[in-house]
């Protein structure tokens, strides 16, 4: 029975689960604890993310060998490891355009929310890329840093939104000080709390007393909880702000697609990740899809902040463009990996869109078409062939069906 704080249903159904790595360690550190890592995990040397994956992509320049996996040598999770860094450029270029607006209220506090979220970019890309040795002393120390991070991004988020009531002046001792001291307690406190469940440096909060339930309820709260409870109230003391304060609705709706892109980010990593994984024979997984969504997130966060503090207009078509050039470079460099992901998808498409797209307006169905696939009416029962691309069009017969053949 799975109760708060156990780790071993993400880790084995969600490919890439970057906590996982802390939990080899602990397992492995224990030779009467060896025997519960099995099937993908059982050699250090090439064992993906994950403890007893269901699917996993294994460790770089090892031979792919396992369940759901092809041949040959594994570049390790490639199309994570490309979006990061593309991600790395875009960041680092709202964190430019943030530092020139000298006027605008609380940008010093947003420049460091980005910078932030820009070095959680290159300990992600290290910690999923499966690139480092699980169980290696390297990974634990990298995995720990990087949840220390994501702990005080969050807090980060909630202090700008508390500085957006302008309750206290920006870029003042009185706003940057609890900013940065609570922001270093909650990455020294969750990365502690990290390596102690990799190392068991105390029995209160490293092992839990089953190791084969990867519990750690400090480290499920700092890293789960804490996250999603920040980013509510945060969208609540923004949208206090926007509707209430500043009476505005055109912020709210950056506010709502940034809160819309992060929920998408999180459903890619934990319920597309499996399909994707096995759907791509283990060459990529949703992490890359969740890495791309976060990303555009913080950038429509970024366009939120400079819509209320009346920013030139122009921003948002060069926005536009940062996140347009992040697929696209994406798409372009992992292209082979963008067919195989539409390709995992189209079973749970045909499902739901055997239903009308809009019975009211009986516009039909949205189809994707790409390799490997056709559309058949359901009406006459004819069958037209896909292009060898991915591309999308609306039927304004609302009773088309999609079929992988």
């Amino acid at each position: 029975m799975t109760r708060f704080g156990d780790f071993a249903p993400l880790c084995r159904n969600t490919p890439s689960y970057t906590w996982c790595n802390l939990f080899y360690r602990q397992l492995s550190d224990d030779s009467s604890l060896k025997s519960i890592l099995t099937g993908l995990s059982a050699d250090a040397n090439s064992a993906p993310v994950g403890i007893n994956p269901v699917c996993g992509i294994a460790k770089s320049g090892t031979t792919i060998n396992g369940p759901h996996q092809g041949s040959g040598k594994s570049l390790g999770n490639i199309a994570n490891i490309v979006v990061c860094a593309v991600s790395m450029l875009v960041i680092l270029g709202l964190i430019v355009g943030s530092q020139k607006r000298k006027a605008a209220v609380g940008r010093v506090e947003l420049r460091n929310l980005l910078v932030i979220y820009f070095l959680t970019l290159p300990f992600q890309l290290l910690t999923t890329g499966a690139v480092l040795e699980q169980g290696s002393t390297a990974l634990v120390a990298l995995t720990a840093i990087h949840a220390g991070l994501v702990a005080a991004f969050f807090w980060a988020l909630i202090m700008n939104a508390l500085i957006a009531t302008q309750k206290i002046e920006d870029g003042t001792p009185a706003a940057l000080v609890p900013y940065f001291l609570f922001c270093a307690a909650f990455f020294a406190g969750t990365t502690y709390i990290a390596f102690d469940v990799a190392l068991g440096i105390t029995t209160a909060l490293g092992p839990s007393n089953d190791p084969s339930e990867l519990r750690s309820i400090p480290l499920f709260v700092l890293t789960s909880v804490w996250p999603a409870a920040a980013s509510v109230l945060y969208f609540a003391i923004m949208a206090y702000i926007v509707l209430a304060v500043l009476n505005e609705t055109r912020p709210m709706w950056y506010y709502i697609l940034s809160a819309g892109l992060f929920v998408l980010s999180q459903l890619a990593w934990f319920l597309l990740g499996k399909v994707i994984c096995e759907g791509s024979t283990s060459k990529i997984d949703g992490s890359f899809i969740a890495t791309i969504l976060e990303t555009a997130a913080v950038s429509v966060l970024y366009l939120a902040w400079r819509s209320i503090t009346e920013g030139s207009s122009q921003l948002r078509y060069h926005l536009i463009t940062l996140v347009l050039l992040l697929w696209l470079l994406s798409y372009v460099t992992v292209h082979r990996a963008f067919f195989t992901v539409w390709r995992t998808f189209y079973e749970l498409r045909g499902l739901c869109f055997r239903f009308q797209w809009n019975p009211t307006s009986h516009l039909g169905c949205i189809c994707f078409c790409g390799p490997e696939a056709h559309l058949q009416n359901d009406l006459d029962g004819t069958v037209s062939s896909a292009r060898p691309s991915i591309w999308w069009r609306i039927h304004l017969r609302p009773s088309y069906s999609f079929q992988p053949l």
